[in-house]
Order: C-alpha cells, then sequence, then structure tokens
C-alpha cells in the first residue's frame, strides 16, 4: 500500500491511515491543512506575544490575572480564562520560597498602644504609615533594610539601607518619608516594638512632626502583617533568586525593586491591580 505523509515540526504519519481512522475525506483533510488561519487564531497569536513581552517585564512574577490587568492597560480586551488558557504550560511564573519573620523586641523601654488592631485600612494618603526591619544576607555579611509603608497606596515612601541595625537605620528611613511626603496633617505611626522603633530618638522625631505612635503586640506578627507582605514580596520575588556578593549588589537591587518595580510597576490586587503610584494618581496629590 503506498503512503503519502503529512510533515510538519511536530509529526508525520500516513494520511490515508488517519482519514481512515477518523472516518474522514482525504479530500476534506488537504481543504482543512491548507485553511487560512482564523481571525481567532491569528489574535491568540498577537496575545501571546504581549504575554511574553509581560512576563519579561514582570520578571517572570506575574500569574494570569495580573497579566491580564497589564493586557487590559494596553488596550487588549479579553478575558481572564483566555489568558489563563494562553499562558498554560508556556510561561510559569518563579516559585516563591517561605519567608521568615523576624523581630527583636527584649528592651525595657516605652512601649506605644497598638492604636490599628489589624485595621489597615486608611482613607487617604498620609494618614496612616507603617514600618520594619528585615534582613538580607551578602557574602560581606548583613545587610539590613528599614522601610516606611503608606497604609493608603501600599506604596513606599522611605527607607534606609545599613550594615549595621541601630537606631539610625530607622531614623534614616523616616527621615526619607518625611522629606518626600511632606506631611501637614497628623499620621499615626505604626511598628512593631522593636528597640530601634522604641529608643528615645525615635520617639522623639516622631513627636517633633506631630506623629502618633502605634505598636503591635509583642510576638503578633500579624499585628504588622502589611509590612510583612512587602517584605514577602521583596524576599520571594527577588532576594531569594539572587547571589549577593557584596553589599554594594544587594543595595542596587533592593534599590530597584522598590523605586523602579514596585512603586512604579507592581500590580497590587487590593490596589484593583493598580501599582502604588498609578494608585495614587487616582486621587489629589500627595
Amino acid at each position: 500500500m503506498k503512503f503519502r505523509f503529512i510533515k510538519d515540526h511536530r509529526f508525520a504519519f500516513p494520511v490515508e491511515k488517519m482519514c481512515q481512522t477518523l472516518k474522514i475525506s482525504r479530500s476534506g483533510f488537504y481543504s482543512w491543512i491548507g485553511r487560512d488561519k482564523s481571525q481567532r487564531q491569528m489574535k491568540n497569536e498577537v496575545l501571546v506575544e504581549e504575554i511574553e513581552k509581560v512576563f519579561v517585564k514582570s520578571r517572570q512574577l506575574y500569574g494570569s490575572p495580573r497579566i491580564h490587568a497589564e493586557l487590559n492597560a494596553l488596550g487588549y480586551h479579553c478575558n481572564k480564562k483566555r489568558v489563563a488558557r494562553l499562558m498554560q504550560g508556556k510561561f510559569i511564573a518563579k516559585t516563591k520560597k517561605k519567608f521568615k519573620v523576624t523581630t527583636d523586641s527584649r528592651h525595657n523601654l516605652p512601649v506605644a498602644p497598638n492604636l490599628l488592631r489589624q485595621k489597615f485600612v486608611s482613607e487617604a494618603a498620609n494618614q496612616i504609615w507603617t514600618s520594619d526591619i528585615t534582613y538580607i544576607w551578602t557574602q560581606e555579611g548583613w545587610l539590613y533594610l528599614a522601610i516606611v509603608l503608606d497604609i493608603f497606596s501600599r506604596k513606599v515612601v522611605g527607607w534606609s539601607m545599613s550594615q549595621r541595625l541601630e537606631s539610625d537605620l530607622v531614623l534614616n528611613a523616616l527621615n526619607s518619608a518625611i522629606a518626600r511626603r511632606q506631611p501637614t496633617q497628623k499620621i499615626v505611626f505604626h511598628s512593631d516594638q522593636g528597640v530601634q522603633y522604641a529608643c528615645s530618638d525615635t520617639r522623639q522625631l516622631l513627636k517633633n512632626n506631630g506623629f502618633v505612635q502605634s505598636m503591635s503586640r509583642k510576638g503578633r506578627c500579624y499585628d504588622n502583617a502589611i509590612t510583612e507582605t512587602f517584605f514577602h514580596s521583596l524576599k520571594t520575588e527577588q532576594v531569594y533568586f539572587e547571589r549577593y556578593n557584596t553589599r554594594k549588589e544587594a543595595r542596587q537591587s533592593i534599590f530597584n525593586y522598590i523605586e523602579v518595580f514596585y512603586n512604579r510597576e507592581r500590580r497590587h490586587s487590593s490596589l484593583g491591580y493598580l501599582s502604588p503610584n498609578n494608585f495614587e494618581k487616582q486621587f489629589v496629590n500627595t
């Protein structure tokens, strides 16, 4: 029996036998393979190209919900299921590793009351700021990062890095936030009970600028969960995929994550899939 073969980059098989198995005519089969691509197929190919661009731009972090939001912002209107289907098996976001929360509150300094009580809601910018410290390992030793975050937009409004875990770390982060935002109203400043926040220098700086200090209960990391969520994103989206030989490398990496990606581009599900900067642009300038 003479066989004709249909070949492409995926397979080669005898046409006659396949048509018999599927109970279709050879003429119908050849008509089908010679048919032009449908409009939907062509649109899917364009979407896949755009998905790849967004996926790369997101540092391979975005899943289908954030990819869908980005495509809509670019003018490609399609539903979430379609994006998820086109991404399946082709674009797999980086696997997130576990993140460990660490806080040292072993001191006898004054402790402020917990004013937030895990209610991380603000009606406008510059009403409630939260702050915390985290640790980044480098081959030169630890690098410490303190941030100040505005609950309203989840934006990191101030930050500081140092190789020493001292009160200046928090003071510099807070001063940078004040210089950037120049608040004119009373702000609740919430943190854990770490010695850097309870020390006299920090308390005096807050008092001089009209802040009301608030602190988490001892051993209750969820009392400052919104700031821990940022650190979780930083670690599992950036730090855990890097190997920092020097503190300088880590500083540059963290700067890029906060100022270039997180504040300006990273889409937050809690903000309607807008970045902190774009979320604030919907309201009065701060």
